[in-house]
């Protein structure tokens, strides 16, 4: 097992890579806990959850919303949590992020911790305190920023998912590599067959690697104020793609890093050749480089992005793979680009 150790204005996170959902108990010291899941989630591992009382939610991003929440306040108040209790997310990105916005609020806050299942959730949804939910469609419109006491991450989990989700998780790792790591790039694309086999070992540096990252910029920009906002390289354009197609998140996001590739060597930041290095390990990946979309909706969607700054939107480019900028875009600048991915 390795730990990592998050540190930052809302609190201190143990991230344990390594650990099993079995050994849960030991991280939790309060007398009252509740388990937050789904049913899918709770159907394959439920036999290795803690004898704690445990609440469902649907599965999905359509579940992902205040009404939801609201059903939780209304369990936790039932249950008779406290300040002192403790809830527990097991599942995927949106159960981690209902469940910790749901204990940020309640109370004023209750501690709270995860057990990620996703490949997403274990190298980006469930680490750095971002906890929250979608709003009229729009993604993670309402939220508070505030860490876990301990997030698990037990690589055995993930043999339980199907091709489909390991791919959309793969999409969050190329992205830190393209943000940050220019050696992790490399290392997928020597380890292509392994990685979606989920190899022990490729896996241990590929999480290790984008948990590294992810708490490096953490720890300097809690608030995403500067740095952090970089992890939002794709997700401007793949949030829009969410919201107006029938993409899954990794899908869109993989489409929007390269529509942001192409705006990178539009202005000359980044080599066409870099370009198509991204482009090749995405598509290594089974994930899409382009899709259909309807040009209108996607400019009103990210016209109503929490980036928006008046008539621009703060978008992360590339100067280089491992090398990221924020800038300030046109809307209509980001329009243009949309046509070259129908």
């Amino acid at each position: 097992m390795k730990r990592i150790t998050l540190t930052a204005p809302t609190g201190k996170c143990e991230i344990l890579v390594g650990e099993r959902l079995a050994n849960v108990s030991r991280h939790m010291d309060a007398e009252k806990a509740v388990i937050v899941t789904d049913r899918n989630v709770r159907r394959i591992h439920g036999g290795a959850f803690p004898p704690y009382d445990v609440i469902e939610i649907g599965t999905g991003e359509r579940c992902k919303t205040r009404t939801t929440v609201d059903r939780l306040y209304k369990r936790f108040l039932e249950l008779g949590l406290e300040r002192s209790s403790f809830v527990l997310g097991i599942g995927g990105g949106v159960v981690c992020d209902v469940a910790g916005y749901a204990a940020t609020d309640y109370l004023r806050g209750v501690d709270f911790g995860f057990v990620p299942t996703t490949l997403l959730a274990q190298v980006d949804a469930a680490i750095g305190g971002k906890n929250g939910v979608n709003f009229m469609g729009y993604k993670n419109l309402v939220g508070a920023i505030r860490q876990p006491r301990f997030c698990i991450c037990d690589p055995a989990m993930l043999e339980t998912l199907p091709p489909q989700e390991r791919r959309n998780g793969f999409s969050e790792v190329i992205k830190y590599a393209a943000i940050a790591d220019a050696s992790l790039l490399q290392f997928l694309e020597a380890s292509v067959e392994k990685a979606l086999r989920l190899d022990d070992a490729v896996m241990d540096r590929i999480i290790h690697a984008c948990i590294a990252v992810k708490v490096a910029l953490v720890e300097k920009d809690e608030r995403e104020k500067g740095d952090r906002t970089t992890l939002n390289f794709g997700h401007t354009i793949g949030h829009a793609l969410e919201k107006t197609t029938r993409l899954r998140h990794g899908e869109a996001v993989a489409v929007g890093m390269m529509a942001a590739t192409r705006l990178s060597v539009a202005k000359g930041m980044l080599e066409n050749v870099d370009a198509e290095w991204l482009r090749n390990v995405i598509k290594a990946f089974g994930l899409p480089t382009e899709c259909r979309m309807d040009r209108e909706a996607m400019v009103d969607a990210i016209g109503k992005d929490k980036k928006r700054h008046g008539g621009s939107i703060r978008m992360v480019l590339l100067e280089g793979i491992g090398n990221a900028r924020i800038t300030e875009l046109d809307i209509d600048e980001i329009a243009m680009a949309l046509g070259d991915m129908r």
